[in-house]
């Protein structure tokens, strides 16, 4: 099962109804997957030099104020601090593998939900209305989202192993299906890429081989397409980037995926009748995308 929604805005004047319009859309796969569900938002890109993070914690109570003070004293750098519910985004000036390891070293029992210039990844258990609900995604505003209803099957129902996923910087990704290579793959990643794994889920995998083809030098297209080789199974992605996202179905399609587009957005979904409440659905362009090629949309 499982649902997937994406929503990619060309009208810059509809940017500042993204989060009402994605959540909308991810409520309506509720059926699709009633156990967890996230949104991967890409908004507010920060400088150069700057990295965004966002971090998950079990704990309710957990004091994210403390740990911005933590970080400001001894990285000696100033953090700049929002908290939604279970995350908190944190705006800091420290290199990526810095942060990555003062943070495992310190607060290891701190997940990292994503991290670069634009993207947050906001996901959690529960049905999607709660989950939208819990973080307020309706109000965001930015240039385009992917999300996903989750049903589980191959690994367990925590937050941790909710979909979207992000393994690099701006990247995340989202999927409907099964890959069955995914334990040897994960351990051909950790040796010869050096990315690492939050969870047992397949998903994970699939993410981390794009960040791997694409720290080769491969573009997101020549690495989704060279995913078709190497990842065996079936499956429905949808991959978002800092400047767009991509949707690839396996060579087999078997799962359901729909794509439509208008002059002010391009939308993707398991089924039509999420796309079909957005404003102008009525005279998109709707086709099924093919087995086996990859689409994709951004902003050069």
């Amino acid at each position: 099962m499982c649902g997937i929604v994406g929503l990619f805005i060309k009208n810059a004047t509809l940017e500042t109804r993204l989060g009402e319009l994605v959540a909308g859309m991810l409520v309506e796969m509720s059926e699709r997957g009633p156990d967890s569900a996230g949104i991967a938002f890409y908004r507010n890109p920060t400088g150069a030099g700057v990295v965004k993070l966002v971090l998950f914690s079990g704990e309710p109570t957990f004091d994210w104020a403390h740990l911005a003070q933590q970080i400001e004293r001894e990285l000696g750098d100033e953090v700049e601090l929002e908290v939604r519910a279970s995350h908190a985004i944190l705006v800091v000036h420290e290199n990526l593998p810095q942060i990555r390891h003062w943070l495992h070293e310190h607060h290891p029992e701190l997940r990292l939900m994503s991290a670069g210039t634009a993207i947050e990844i906001f996901k959690e258990k529960g049905q999607p209305r709660d989950v939208v609900r819990r973080f307020q995604l309706a109000e965001m505003a930015g240039s385009h989202a992917i999300g996903h209803t989750r049903m589980a099957t191959e690994s367990a129902v925590t937050t941790e192993h909710s979909h979207p996923f992000s393994t690099g910087m701006d990247l995340c990704l989202v999927h409907n299906g099964s890959l069955s290579n995914h334990n040897r793959l994960r351990q051909v990643l950790r040796r010869e890429g050096g990315i690492e794994f939050q969870t047992d889920n397949d998903s994970e995998v699939a993410a981390g081989y794009l960040t791997w083809r694409m720290g080769q030098g491969a573009s997101l297209h020549e690495a989704l397409e060279a995913g078709i080789a190497d990842l065996d199974g079936f499956y429905t992605f949808c991959v978002g980037t800092k400047d767009g996202f991509a949707v690839l179905r396996d060579p087999i399609a078997c799962k359901h995926a729909v794509l439509a587009e208008t002059d002010d957005w391009v939308a993707m979904a398991t089924e039509y009748r999420a796309i079909a409440r957005l404003p102008g659905a009525g005279t998109a362009r709707v086709w099924e995308p093919a087995p086996g090629q990859v689409y994709s949309w951004g902003r050069a």
